[in-house]
């Protein structure tokens, strides 16, 4: 094996005590979820806003999210599968998720919930933009750890041999690659943020990081291996064809709101 590449052969569970099991993936997906509350908990706390709705926001969030994922993987991924077995899409445990179904079901989301509050939809889901690229962060920390979704051979040093999978030879680490770009988009956010205190062009925020996001994933799937059957000979992979939207609006979206110019109103 060359001495250059990495073997990666970590046990996806932490520990298991008989049939339960804690694992990488799930303690880095609620990480997710957590830090993206603390930060939210300051965004809130600069604007003055209760507590007890940054808790039903968090709620409405977890339910995007999961339902999201799960539904987007079922029906983007494996809808012939899914579809004649209707009672295994609720059997999350199973694996399957999907971040363009994520990011679907965290719109939705946040549609709900300014309906209920009574808030500004652009405002929410500029905030909400920021947490989002570091929880993408997490998930992919996640696959990593779980020896899934990663990319082709390679014969670059940081190459990682799956051994787990059975792998021999190195593969693109694409899950650190995505984890990196979106840890990158997530401090670009934070820091326009807080550069006026919150108090930026409205619609900015939500729109570079649908672009960014997806153009990062757009990329980098050049990398990947195919992960589902269909995707073999394809010119564009599912994940890229799913992108393509996310981009188109958010760049529609971005040039809206630089054009109108309308910046949040904070009460302090």
């Amino acid at each position: 094996m060359n001495l250059l590449v990495i073997p990666w052969d970590v046990n996806p569970e932490i520990f298991r005590i008989g049939s339960f099991a804690i694992r990488w993936y799930g303690l880095l997906f609620a990480s997710g979820f957590l830090f993206g509350y603390i930060i939210m908990h300051r965004i809130f706390k600069n604007e003055s806003l209760k507590d007890a709705s940054l808790d039903r926001l968090t709620i409405y969030m977890a339910i995007g999210v999961i339902a999201g994922a799960r539904l987007g993987h079922c029906l983007f991924y494996e809808p012939g599968y899914y579809l004649s077995h209707p009672g295994e899409i609720l059997k999350i445990w199973h694996g399957g998720l999907a971040s363009h179904g994520a990011a679907v079901g965290i719109l939705l989301a946040i549609w709900f919930f300014v309906r209920k509050e009574k808030k500004d939809y652009t405002w929410a889901i500029d905030r909400i933009a920021i947490v989002v690229a570091l929880a993408g962060f997490f998930i992919r920390m996640g696959n990593l750890m779980n020896s899934e979704i990663y990319g082709v051979e390679t014969t670059l040093p940081w190459g990682f041999v799956f051994l787990r999978n059975g792998e021999t030879v190195p593969k693109h680490p694409t899950q650190i690659y995505e984890a990196l770009s979106y840890l990158l988009i997530f401090i670009l956010l934070y820091r326009i943020y807080w550069k006026n205190k919150g108090e930026h062009i409205q619609g900015t925020l939500i729109s570079l990081a649908m672009t960014l996001i997806f153009v990062a994933r757009f990329f980098i799937e050049f990398l990947k291996e195919d992960q589902v059957e269909f995707e073999q000979g394809m010119a564009l992979n599912m994940g890229q064809l799913l992108s393509i939207p996310f981009i188109i609006a958010g760049c529609i979206w971005f040039f809206y709101s630089i054009k109108n110019k309308k910046r949040a109103i904070i009460n302090r």
